[in-house]
């Protein structure tokens, strides 16, 4: 196993309301030294939820995305809360973001995307047994709720407007667990 850098020296290069920018000196074990920057995470990280109803149909969310500046369908998904339990925190997005409560969670595992520059982990909630039961959330407008057959994933695939990698492996882990 390879020994991790030494951390030389840390410093912040920008800060917005949801982004913070480290730049990282780092010493490798050969003596290579350099310079990352990373976005720093909250710590708490993120929830992304796959609600399942009894009959396999998965409730997908269609909101505005700003970073493909177009509406995407993806799963719900929501930070955690200071000091809020995983699974609380999967139970009251889908509360706020669907309209549903789950009286089975169950975490299913969690997953980084480019962990290269990005410290951010999204855990990964199986809710079942779902009942109506809706929270306000912050949402600047109502998401539309779109409901899909969870054996219906390719179809899903070629849609130009479901391509979070995320949600496409949360599927994909959903649908392996149900199997079993």
């Amino acid at each position: 196993m390879r020994k991790k850098p030494r951390i030389l020296s840390s410093r912040t290069v920008a800060r917005s309301r949801l982004f913070h920018v480290e730049e990282l000196e780092l010493q490798f074990s050969n003596g290579v030294s350099t310079r990352y920057e990373r976005l720093v995470g909250s710590g708490r990280g993120a929830v992304l939820i796959v609600p399942v109803m009894h009959d396999g149909t998965v409730l997908l969310i269609r909101e505005y995305a700003a970073g493909t500046d177009r509406y995407e369908l993806a799963l719900p998904k929501g930070r955690i809360e200071t000091g809020e339990d995983l699974l609380l925190a999967a139970n009251r997005e889908i509360m706020e973001e669907i309209g549903y409560g789950a009286r089975t969670l169950t975490h299913l595992t969690s997953l980084t995307v480019a962990p290269g520059y990005l410290s951010h982990t999204t855990h990964v909630v199986l809710a079942q047994d779902l009942h109506e039961q809706r929270l306000e959330g912050d949402e600047p407008e109502e998401i539309e709720v779109v409901p899909w057959p969870l054996s219906d994933i390719e179809q899903l695939l070629s849609r130009d407007d479901f391509t979070e990698a995320r949600s496409i492996a949360a599927l994909y882990l959903t649908r392996e667990r149900l199997k079993a």
